[in-house]
């Protein structure tokens, strides 16, 4: 029996006997890649294999699954190394592996503030042409929310889990080396793959692009400071839109209403969060409403930021900047430098 792997330190090949079992297989595993504690997905894209604790001695040629000749997908559950991190921004502009504190804080605290700015009065916009109001669904403050807002709009209710999307994304990474190399990854291929299945990895610019092109679907992406549309997998026929707001995401949606439309009250159950492409009416009430956000602030500044390296307390200007003082000096730790308003 002969399975490849394929985990964050890379692929490689495992042979087992014919009456081998559930674990010699997690044995394998763990010589071939060096985890103790792991996922373990195959297919395309990757399920998880099914087998569950106790069953060690359960013959893998029982399993309903096919092995021979299977790739396995291995996601670590270790806790993450210590890495080389680079100053990240989740839009289109950046997709390194790392960020700096913004303000001194971390990301769930600036988005908390940021929503306390809009609570009880989160903008939504009168579609009375369709009988329905434009809603902005905010997601959870967990390092996830690229995944969250993608997974709301294009998979609600469906058993994929955010980790399954971002071992998704490292399986890409991973068959495509000519496309996401080390130069667009700016970092190894292996070390990013790594990075991105840890749930304190953000989503950027790259994986909107592998989940737009897997699910055959055109995301847009609003960003509310400047009010760009980025638009990843272009010409697909339906599209979802996302809200950027400079270290966040989250998901619009069309909500049936009561006239005159200006507040939802249905449930999310009842959302719309797909449209045709052709759908300019939907994208332009999409803008409003990131353009009454924008004026209640709903955004973080990130590109050009007072940025200190803690570690030899130089001061920089931007993400770009900090990005490259991190990859000249091996200095990650930063922090936004306060600021008299």
């Amino acid at each position: 029996m002969r399975i490849r792997l394929r985990a964050p330190g890379g692929a490689s090949t495992i042979e087992l006997p014919d009456d081998a079992t559930i674990g010699d297989l997690l044995s394998q595993i763990t010589v071939k890649t060096s985890l103790e504690s792991f996922d373990i997905s195959y297919s395309y894209p990757p399920k998880p294999l099914p087998i569950a604790k106790g069953q060690n001695a359960q013959l893998l040629k029982d399993l309903d699954v096919k092995l021979n000749g299977e790739q396995l997908t291995i996601g670590s559950k270790d806790k993450p190394r210590d890495a080389p991190a680079v100053v990240k921004r989740e839009s289109g502009e950046s997709n390194s592996s790392a960020k700096p504190k913004a303000a001194g804080k971390s990301k769930a605290e600036l988005i908390a503030l940021k929503k306390k700015e809009i609570e009880g009065e989160v903008p939504e916009v009168p579609f009375p042409e369709r009988g329905a109001t434009v809603v902005l669904r905010v997601m959870p403050d967990d390092n996830s929310c690229l995944f969250r807002s993608f997974g709301t709009a294009v998979v609600p209710g469906d058993d994929l889990s955010v980790h399954e999307l971002r071992s998704l994304v490292a399986s890409t990474i991973q068959s495509q080396p000519e496309v996401y190399s080390a130069v667009v990854l700016e970092q190894t291929p292996d070390n990013y793959c790594e990075w991105i299945q840890t749930p304190d990895a953000w989503g950027g610019a790259i994986e909107l692009g592998i989940l737009s092109s897997h699910f055959e679907i055109e995301i847009c992406s609003i960003d509310v400071q400047s009010l760009r549309v980025d638009k990843f997998n272009e010409g697909a026929t339906t599209r979802c839109i996302l809200v950027y707001s400079g270290i966040h995401y989250d998901t619009i949606v069309q909500s049936p209403s009561e006239p005159p439309h200006t507040h939802a009250t249905n449930p999310p159950d009842f959302d719309r969060r797909v449209w045709e492409t052709e759908d300019d009416a939907m994208l332009s009430k999409a803008l409003q409403l990131c353009e009454v956000l924008q004026g209640k602030n709903y955004f973080t500044d990130t590109g050009g930021m007072a940025i200190r390296c803690e570690t030899c307390q130089t001061v920089i200007y931007g993400q770009g900047q900090a990005s490259m003082h991190a990859q000249q000096t091996g200095h990650y730790d930063m922090a936004e430098v306060k600021t008299a308003k």
